[in-house]
């Protein structure tokens, strides 16, 4: 990479000289100059404030950027239901649109699911993309990148959201790969920068101990995918209208590498802790898998799931399906029961968005506490069981009640 200094931008603050590591930049009559033994490696780029120092590319393509215009959403859908985390993209979505002052577009792909589109509409999209046939019915990798990326390259947008779904995680980076841009993973939080209108994309990095912030300043469209269960679903505006705009499907079937011969379904084993309104999650503190016995029937009496922090997953305690946090699911229940949990950031990001948190833990310091609506400082051994009773006496005055 070589890099150029915008004469009509350098003030001449010096700021790039020192974040050179090969002494290959000065600043004469207030203006930065690039000597001959610039490796282009671009500590300059960084350290400039005032946009003045950019890659030969970044050049080239500066008036190029200008022409990708408007926020996408691929609205996932399986057997003519839309997948919640489309519905969390397009209310974040219509956040990002409106700080850009663009329009929101949802990509609808599959076989006679025009019907989604209203939905679409009143969940805040201005304009649906809708790519319908036979060939499309299940999704097929070939298939499904081939349209959105001729799509793409076709309509130009600024930004690309996809949930970090089975189907969005195969998708979004063979679609990048055919636009040529870049991709950030498993997004946790989604912003404009003011200044320079790149979309903030911030992720859990090296195991989930940092959070990184990535631009794609160079490229378009800027492309990420996003956890289920991060962002809440927008409020349903019925009769709320925008415009269908029909994809011509091209592809044929002796285009595609696979065929679906039977689909099988079979019965859910892990647990759907996203769409859970009671959690009662179990940390470090609990002991071992036997006692998480004690915080199933808890959860059960209460009509909720059972969860775990990182480190009782890690132990084996509980499955990988029910580990909530960075590196797990996030979830945003009606209620929150943490046992046992220190509350790490990592744990917090993954649970802090629910309505009601309730803390369980002997330690007064712990940073679960934080974040906690109720906040019981004693060991979890004891509560649990005090907790477990009572919920069942209150379960049989209401059948008796009822009977």
């Amino acid at each position: 990479m070589s890099v150029v200094v915008l004469k009509d931008k350098c003030i001449g603050c010096k700021l790039c000289v020192p974040a050179c590591p090969y002494n290959a930049i000065e600043v004469v009559d207030r203006k930065a100059i690039i000597k001959d033994n610039c490796t282009g490696c671009g500590a300059c780029v960084t350290s400039c404030k005032k946009d003045a120092i950019i890659s030969e590319g970044q050049k080239a393509g500066q008036s190029n950027l200008n022409q990708y215009q408007g926020v996408w959403v691929f609205a996932e859908q399986r057997e003519g239901r839309l997948a919640d985390v489309a519905i969390e993209l397009l209310g974040e979505g219509r956040k990002l649109a409106d700080q850009l002052g663009q329009k929101l577009a949802a990509v609808l792909l599959g076989d006679e699911v025009e019907s989604l589109a209203g939905q679409l509409f009143a969940f805040g999209a201005d304009r649906v993309y809708l790519a319908q046939d036979p060939i499309l019915k299940h999704y097929r990798t070939e298939a499904y990148a081939t349209v959105v990326a001729d799509l793409a390259q076709a309509e130009k947008p600024a930004i690309v959201l996809y949930g970090a779904t089975h189907v969005g995680r195969d998708l979004a980076p063979r679609v990048t790969r055919r636009l040529r841009t870049g991709l950030t993973a498993d997004c946790t939080e989604l912003d404009i920068d003011n200044e320079s209108g790149l979309l903030l994309q911030t992720r859990p990095a090296f195991g989930g101990s940092i959070m990184a912030t990535i631009v794609c300043p160079n490229h378009r469209p800027q492309m990420a995918t996003v956890r289920p269960g991060v962002f809440s679903k927008p409020e349903k505006v019925e009769g709320r209208k925008g415009e269908i705009v029909t994809v011509p499907v091209k592809i044929a079937e002796k285009d595609i590498r696979t065929t679906i011969l039977e689909v099988v379904k079979e019965a859910k084993q892990g647990a759907n802790l996203e769409e859970a309104s009671v959690i009662v999650a179990g940390g470090r503190g609990i002991g071992n898998a036997e006692k998480f016995k004690l915080l199933d029937e808890v959860a059960r009496l209460l009509g909720g799931e059972v969860a775990a922090s990182r480190a009782a997953v890690e132990a084996g305690w509980l499955g990988p399906e029910r580990q909530v946090g960075q590196t797990g699911k996030t979830v945003r229940p009606k209620l929150y029961i943490a046992c046992g949990i220190s509350g790490a950031i990592q744990h917090r990001a993954g649970m802090q968005g629910s309505e009601v948190i309730v803390a369980i833990n002997k330690d007064p310091n712990a940073p679960i506490f934080t974040i906690a609506d109720y906040g019981i400082v004693a060991d979890v051994h004891e509560i649990l069981p005090i907790l477990k009773e009572e919920l069942a006496r209150l379960k049989d005055e209401d059948q008796g009640e009822v009977a």
